[in-house]
């Protein structure tokens, strides 16, 4: 990395820092919480830019974990959530993607290897997964779009979720719905949500990251156990997720859902990290570099340009995210396309650069969208 980008980064994550609670508020007005996914990534910038902060926002993230061993997607702030998430008083009741396992190997591979006491908390958050969120053909399932990640995203449609082209889509109404669907989520004694009445489904993405983070997890605790079943989720996926038409890992609804399910994304793509098939990995990584697929001037588009529900401007209806374009990054790099992946660091340190490290942006224009500054950005800095 410059210099130049590696000390903004470094400003970026100290000017969000709450040493008091030991993590970053991703932005204090948009998002004064900690989220999962974002506190790991943040973890994984601190550790890139050699601060040893990056411990402790890992053992932040892992410090809300419930008593069954999962860990909740969120941890409050002192105000507390704006909408209901579950039972509990401190943290959500539902997770989102478990990225502690790659956080945990990038701090050991920078010689910042986490607390035995932060690396059995990972394990059991991954078995938790394992054991809580498997269906009987392998494949891991989520209870409601906010664990997904990408919450708003055209594979949610069928399941009655307002909008499904760019002309009648309206965020207002889908986060209304998604605030509807935790009504009919089910809980464990811990506060843990287990199922849903209404929602269940096997996204490609979260079922990619969580064979992701096992294998990575499984490197630093030399862990057979995790190997394998990080192999069996990456098998499963190729079983039943794969999309001969459009070269892509589909996701799979267990209760709802409908053809929606099989919308083009750079999500689908995501099965890259951790498939053993070179040709479908390949088939699928190639449409980063498409232009008629993903991709674009400042990161692939999180929707195909090609279809009716592509919006750059819209959150999780095309915009590209700079943690999507890190996880790609590496998926690129696992299958050798390092002259691919560095363009791919180009564009989002390009993009980043013009528009205030912003939450995520227009990846036609680089122009910022959503919070800015927002941390996870930082990860600019570290592709």
């Amino acid at each position: 990395m410059t210099e130049e980008l590696r000390e903004s980064a470094l400003k970026l994550l100290e000017n969000h820092w709450d040493g008091g609670r030991g993590y970053c508020v991703p932005n204090p007005a948009t998002y004064p919480h900690l989220w999962l996914w974002d506190s790991c990534f943040h973890a994984i910038a601190w550790a890139q830019l050699d601060d040893p902060r990056a411990e402790e926002e890992l053992a932040a993230v892992l410090e809300g974990q419930l008593t069954g061993g999962m860990v909740p997607h969120m941890r409050y702030g002192p105000a507390g959530p704006d909408t209901w998430l579950g039972p509990l008083d401190a943290t959500s009741s539902l997770t989102q993607p478990p990225m502690f396992g790659h956080a945990a190997r990038v701090l050991a591979d920078r010689g910042r290897k986490p607390s035995e006491a932060v690396l059995e908390r990972a394990r059991a958050g991954l078995d938790w997964l394992w054991r809580e969120r498997r269906t009987d053909d392998g494949l891991i399932f989520i209870v409601h779009p906010w664990e997904a990640g990408n919450d708003h995203a055209p594979r949610f449609d069928d399941w009655g979720a307002p909008g499904r082209t760019s002309a009648d889509y309206d965020r207002a109404a889908r986060s209304a719905w998604n605030k509807a669907q935790m009504d009919q989520v089910r809980f464990a004694d811990d506060g843990a949500a287990i199922s849903s009445r209404t929602f269940m489904t096997c996204p490609a993405a979260f079922n990619a990251y969580t064979a992701f983070n096992m294998a990575e997890l499984a490197e630093v605790l030399d862990d057979d156990v995790l190997r394998e079943r990080a192999r069996l989720i990456a098998a499963a996926m190729d079983r039943q997720l794969w999309n001969r038409g459009e070269e892509l890992w589909d996701d799979l609804a267990l209760i709802g859902g409908g053809p929606s399910t099989s919308v083009p994304l750079s999500d689908g793509v995501m099965g890259a990290l951790v498939t053993q098939d070179r040709d479908r990995a390949l088939a699928a990584l190639t449409q980063l570099s498409d232009a008629g697929r993903f991709a674009a001037p400042y990161g692939p588009t999180n929707v195909a340009r090609t279809h009716p529900a592509y919006d750059p401007d819209m959150y999780w209806r095309g915009a590209a995210w700079p943690q999507m374009n890190y996880l790609l990054g590496l998926a690129l790099r696992r299958w050798n396309l390092d002259a691919e992946a560095a363009a791919l660091s180009e564009a989002t340190a390009a993009a980043v650069r013009g528009n205030d490290w912003a939450e995520y942006w227009n990846p036609e224009t680089g122009a910022g969208l959503g919070a800015a500054p927002q941390t996870w950005s930082a990860l600019a800095a570290c592709m």
